[in-house]
C-alpha cells in the first residue's frame, strides 16, 4: 500500500481509491492508535462526524461511524456541515476526535477522509503515519455495553456553529444585500442562515445540492454565476464558497472579483485597528501576488512567507501565536475564532468591515494593487534539479533587473514532472518577457 495520507487527509476517487472498506478499516485504526496513546484514558471516548454533499459523502459517513462505533468511540453523525463547523463542533464540545467525509473543491466524483484531534486541529504527521501502519492489524474489540453508539443529529449542531460565528462580529449588516453562492455544497444552508441571522439581505445561488452537484461550474472555483447575479440583485457585494466552505472568495458591486489576497488585505487592516493582529502580521504563502506583501508594507503590517497549502500557513501561525494567514484561493484562517479556513466565517468579517467602515468593498479591496503574473509550465523536465547553478544564476540576474517591483518563482510540481516558472512585474510585458526567458532556461538546463 503507498502512503495514504496527503496534506489534507486521504483523498481520491470514491468507491475506487476512498472505498467504504478503507473508510472503515481507517476509523478504526485511528481510534485504536488514539486509545494507546491515552486519548480516551478515563472517559468513554466520542467522535464527531460530517460531511459535504457529495452522494458518496452517504456511505462513506456511515462506514466511518461504523468503523468507530465498533471500536467503542460514541459518534454523532452531523450530517451535511461545512469543513470549519466540523472542527468547531470537535473543539466546542470536547470531543476526542473529528472526522470530515470531502474533497473540498474538487468535482463530485472524489472524495476525502480527513481527522481532526481534540480542540479541532489536524493530526500531527505522526499520528497519521501510525494510523496507515494499523490498519487490518489484529486487536481486542470491545463487546457488548462497551461498543459505542451512533447519534444522528437533528440540526442543533448546525445552529451551535451558525450563532457561533454571528457572535464573531459586532457590527449588525442590516441594510446590506449580499449575493452568495454556496457552490451546491456542505454551506448550503448554514451559510446563507448565518448571513441572514446577522441582518443581511441575502440573494442565493447554487444553495439545492442534490449529490451530484458540488462545485459544478460553481462556486469559489467558477465565480461568473456570482459576479453575473451581484450586477443583477444591485447586491454590495458577493461571496462564493467552495463544497465544503473552506474557502471564500468576493465579487464587489461591480461584478470584479476579489481573491483572497485583497481579502487578507482588507481583514488584516481591520484586525490591526481593532488591536487584534498579533504583531501586526499576516501569515500568507509563496503564492500570494507581490502586490499584497507590497501594500501590507506601506500599512506597516509585517508578513510572513510560508509553503504552498493552508497546512503550512497554520503551521506557522501556531508556531508564533499569530492571528490571521491565509492563501490567494480563499483559505483564510483567523485564529481568534476558527481552527482552519472557514469561507462563512470570512465573509461575515468582510461584511462588517464593509457595513462598520461605509466604504464599499471595491475601494477596500483597492487597498491591495495586484502585479501583473504570468505562470508558465515547463513539461518534460527534471524538476529535482531546481538548484542548478546556471539556472539560479537566471533567475538572479531576472530578479535584479525586476528590482522591488517584482520578484520569480520556480517551483516543482508535486505530482507532474514539470516546473512551474511564476513572474510577477510592474508591466504585463515584463512579466511576460521574464518568465519566457526564464522558461527557455529551465527547458535547456533541466532537460531529460
Amino acid at each position: 500500500m503507498g502512503q495514504l495520507f496527503g496534506t489534507d487527509g486521504v483523498r481520491g476517487l470514491a468507491n475506487r481509491d476512498v472505498t467504504a472498506e478503507l473508510a472503515l478499516d481507517l476509523s478504526v485504526a485511528a481510534a485504536h492508535v488514539l486509545g494507546t496513546r491515552g486519548v480516551f484514558a478515563g472517559h468513554r471516548p466520542r467522535a464527531v462526524v460530517g460531511r459535504d454533499s457529495r452522494a458518496s459523502g452517504e456511505f462513506l459517513a456511515a462506514a466511518v461511524s461504523a468503523g468507530l462505533a465498533s471500536a467503542g468511540v460514541d459518534v454523532n453523525n452531523v450530517g451535511v456541515l461545512p469543513t470549519p463547523a466540523v472542527a468547531f463542533l470537535t473543539a466546542s464540545t470536547g470531543v476526542d476526535i473529528g472526522v470530515v467525509l470531502s474533497a473540498s473543491h474538487n468535482p463530485m466524483p472524489d472524495n476525502g477522509i480527513k481527522f481532526l484531534a481534540r480542540g479541532g486541529h489536524k493530526l500531527d504527521d505522526d499520528l497519521e503515519a501510525a494510523i496507515e501502519a494499523r490498519i487490518g492489524e489484529d486487536w481486542e474489540r470491545p463487546l457488548g455495553g462497551d461498543v459505542g453508539r451512533i447519534r444522528v443529529d437533528t440540526g442543533s449542531s448546525g445552529a451551535s456553529y451558525i450563532d457561533h460565528l454571528v457572535g464573531t462580529i459586532d457590527t449588525p449588516l442590516a441594510g446590506l444585500r449580499i449575493a452568495v453562492d454556496c457552490a451546491n455544497g456542505a454551506a448550503s444552508e448554514v451559510g446563507p442562515s448565518a448571513l441572514r441571522e446577522a441582518g443581511a439581505d441575502v440573494v442565493v445561488i447554487n444553495a439545492s445540492p442534490d449529490g451530484r452537484n458540488i462545485n459544478e461550474k460553481c462556486g469559489s472555483t467558477h465565480p461568473e454565476q456570482l459576479q453575473a447575479a451581484v450586477v443583477a440583485s444591485g447586491a454590495a457585494l458577493g461571496v462564493a464558497f467552495d463544497g465544503d466552505a473552506d474557502r471564500c472568495l468576493a465579487v464587489d458591486r461591480f461584478g470584479v472579483l476579489v481573491d483572497g489576497d485583497q481579502i487578507m488585505g482588507v481583514l488584516a487592516l481591520a484586525m490591526r485597528d481593532r488591536g487584534e493582529l498579533v504583531d501586526d502580521t499576516l501569515v500568507t504563502t509563496v503564492m500570494s501576488n507581490l502586490g499584497l506583501r507590497l501594500a501590507m508594507e506601506a500599512a506597516g503590517i509585517a508578513t510572513v512567507e510560508t509553503g504552498v497549502g493552508d497546512r503550512y500557513v497554520l503551521e506557522a501561525m501556531r508556531a508564533a501565536g499569530y492571528s490571521l494567514g491565509g492563501e490567494q484561493s480563499g483559505h483564510i484562517i483567523m485564529a481568534k475564532h476558527a481552527t482552519t479556513g472557514d469561507g462563512v466565517l470570512t465573509a461575515l468579517q468582510l461584511a462588517a468591515r464593509v457595513v462598520s467602515t461605509g466604504r464599499p468593498l471595491d475601494d477596500l479591496a483597492g487597498v491591495v494593487r495586484r502585479l501583473p503574473q504570468t505562470l508558465v509550465n515547463v513539461n518534460g523536465v527534471d524538476k529535482a534539479r531546481t538548484d542548478d547553478g546556471p539556472l539560479a544564476d537566471a533567475v538572479k540576474r531576472a530578479e535584479d533587473r525586476l528590482g522591488a517591483t517584482g520578484r520569480v518563482l520556480l517551483r516543482p510540481s508535486g505530482t507532474e514532472s514539470l516546473v512551474r516558472v511564476m513572474v510577477e512585474a510592474a508591466t504585463q510585458e515584463d512579466a511576460d518577457r521574464v518568465a519566457h526567458e526564464l522558461a527557455d532556461v529551465v527547458r535547456d538546463r533541466l532537460a531529460l
